[in-house]
């Protein structure tokens, strides 16, 4: 059984007791050996870092184990959380003397000699240059994560513990006083000299809060080992109610009509015994995204429904895990290559901007993706979130037409729902028919005239930087947005290169002007708040510093947006060319001109609709400018 399968009996690379791994570990073929079982697991080897620390961290976690007296508790090496995609370093099980159930010690295994970190966030350390969690909040997470995934009939109790086995003294309290007084608090940090072979045994086991814990017989380990893991309803009554008090996601309309209408249907299939695909269509601003995550409280209320919410995308996945709170992780799922955990035939499966679904070569048969497929095929309903024209690499996409044929084939039965009522762009559905005919192939807009949009062409970036700061200073977000026309090679900490370059003519003479892309780093860096993690570029403060490209927009909304046009898209008198050697993006560069020419549009039109009061344009390509001239009026000063 794969370790897709969700249960943990095959979720480790090592299991045994502590004794018997101490032995193994002796043994010269048993690291190659984990790390053949590894590659099997997740179908990619370790790194080599990783393969390292296993070499120095297990003998010295075993020996202070030994030590201890605790060679007969059980130990599952590298387990493997599959509702999160994360891993424990070692699990201890052990049962406490007169107790029926078993305990749980999740244990981080660090070799930090040193680490650094701002006051203003202790939680996110520097060590080497690496930018990662604090050990006890890591640990914190994993405590969660078997409270809440493991069930309640295995009668498990769980702690956790931070084991820095080279660390001195004086990083050891620090790390300590970092966490003090917070939810991180509990879980023991112990270093090199808490696991002093002379220290009393018992002393030893009680700084790895195993002091009152002793040999667990075989069926409780088994009755652990065979347990699938999937969502309690009280974390997802908790998830529910988090998103039930948010504003944010307050459905007005035609959105809420559509919610009542694809929960029916999702009631109705549920109760026949067969599989079914709700498809909900529509274009930018219509309301999918929450929609989506609005349906996810719904569905957490409901028993049995055992529901997930995915995302091709890990920049709006973590958004949406933002909003949900931190314990929808696992729930809330950045879906790729792989099913998430704890589905069953009852299951009810949200995907959010289902046109990005990964397509690459090999992931594909039958004209269909192949992950999607086994997620349809899995679970009682998926609901799928569309928007066809929102697909901007060739390695990504379906369309409502091959969702039938894949629904006929394997006797599925489908709905579609059509979301037409526009709520993004300040409810102009005016603006968004303007916005499709623009960038589309044969389209020819007119001049805009509505006044229930703010659209304008700038002369020059400058100005739209002028106009983007003048709205943050008047509390509105606002975003400046470009096409992939530059170099991205800046590292993910700040300082940022400013790589996207933009010079112009003008009667007071030349100019350049010079900004970074958005960061590529997965979390903010503590040293410096005005740039944040790519994910939240969109949405945290700083963001509109740096320039966003259609990787961390799409998906996302601010209050005003700019649109800069490279010259990878041009308009010539016979209309739109897509010229591919202007592109920086790997996915298109190569593509043939008419080909990338689709994706090019698509693209912008995505970039285009992300503002929801008004939007600016400029293009680097003079006879292009001069297009959007002839159709949109001078941009005003900034307000």
């Amino acid at each position: 059984m794969s370790a897709s399968a969700g249960t943990a009996r095959d979720l480790q690379l090592f299991r045994g007791t502590v004794a018997q791994a101490s032995e193994r570990i002796r043994e010269p073929d048993f690291v190659p050996g984990c790390v053949r079982r590894f590659t099997a697991l997740h179908g990619t080897p370790p790194g080599e870092a990783e393969r390292l620390s296993w070499e120095h961290s297990w003998p010295a976690f075993l020996d202070a184990l030994m030590a201890a007296g605790l060679s007969d508790l059980h130990v599952l090496l590298e387990y493997f959380l599959p509702g999160t995609g994360e891993r424990v370093d070692a699990l201890l099980l052990g049962r406490r003397a007169g107790e029926a159930g078993l305990t749980a010690v999740a244990i981080e295994l660090k070799q930090w000699t040193r680490a650094s970190w701002d006051r203003s966030r202790p939680l996110l350390l520097d060590v080497g240059d690496r930018q990662v969690t604090h050990p006890a909040r890591q640990v914190g997470g994993y405590v969660h994560y078997l409270d809440n995934w493991i069930s309640d009939s295995v009668g498990l109790t769980v702690r956790g513990v931070a084991v820095l086995h080279n660390a001195g003294p004086d990083l050891v309290s620090a790390l300590r006083q970092a966490v003090a007084g917070g939810a991180s608090a509990p879980y023991p940090i112990v270093g090199r000299q808490d696991l002093d072979a002379s220290l009393p045994a018992r002393e030893i086991a009680t700084r790895l809060d195993c002091a009152d814990l002793e040999f667990a017989p075989a069926p409780l380990i088994e009755t652990f080992l065979q347990t699938r893991h999937r969502p309690k309803a009280k974390l997802l009554s908790r998830v529910a109610d988090h998103i039930d008090g948010s504003d944010r996601f307050v459905l007005i309309g035609d959105q809420d009509t559509a919610r009542l209408a694809i929960l029916d249907a999702v009631r109705a299939e549920r109760r026949k015994d067969r599989r079914h695909i709700v498809v909900v269509s529509g274009g930018p601003g219509t309301g999918k995204t929450a929609i989506a995550l609005r349906m996810f409280a719904d569905l957490a209320r409901q028993p049995q429904m055992n529901p997930r919410l995915l995302c091709p995308s890990a920049t709006l996945s973590r958004q949406f895990t933002r909003a949900a709170s931190d314990a929808a992780k696992g729930m809330i799922k950045t879906f790729t290559s792989g099913l998430p955990a704890g589905l069953t035939g009852e299951s009810v499966v949200l995907v959010d901007e289902v046109h990005r679904a990964h397509t690459y070569p090999g992931q594909r048969r039958a004209e269909f993706p192949v992950v999607l497929e086994r997620l349809i095929n899995r679970c009682a309903v998926t609901v799928l979130f569309l928007d066809e024209r929102q697909i901007v690499r060739p390695t990504e996409g379906t369309t409502l037409d091959e969702l039938q044929r894949m629904a006929t084939r394997h006797g599925h039965s489908l709905t579609s729902i059509d979301l037409t009522t526009q709520f993004r762009c300040n409810g102009s559905q005016a603006y968004q028919r303007w916005i499709d005919t623009l960038f589309s192939r044969n389209g020819t807009p007119q001049p805009w005239t509505g006044d229930e949009y703010d659209l304008a062409v700038a002369d020059n970036p400058r100005q739209l930087e002028a106009w983007t700061a003048a709205h943050i200073h008047n509390g509105r977000s606002a975003r400046i947005t470009a096409g992939f026309c530059w170099p991205w090679k800046s590292p993910e900490r700040p300082p940022l290169l400013p790589e996207v370059s933009i010079g112009w003519k003008d009667e007071e003479g030349e100019h350049l002007w010079e900004r970074p892309w958005n960061s590529r780093a997965a979390n903010t860096a503590g040293d410096d708040q005005g740039v944040p993690a790519r994910a939240f570029w969109a949405t945290d403060p700083g963001g509109h510093q740096q320039i966003g490209c259609i990787y961390t927009a799409q998906g996302l909304e601010y209050d005003y947006g700019t649109v800069i046009l490279g010259d990878d898209l041009v308009r010539t008198p016979s209309g739109w060319r897509g010229r591919p050697e202007a592109s920086y993006d790997d996915a298109l560069r190569h593509l043939p001109a008419e080909e990338y020419l689709t994706y090019a549009l698509n693209t912008y039109r995505v970039l285009a609709t992300r503002g929801t009061q008004g939007t600016r344009f400029y293009s680097t390509d003079p006879e292009t400018q001069a297009y959007l001239r002839t159709l949109l009026p001078a941009a005003p000063a900034a307000p």
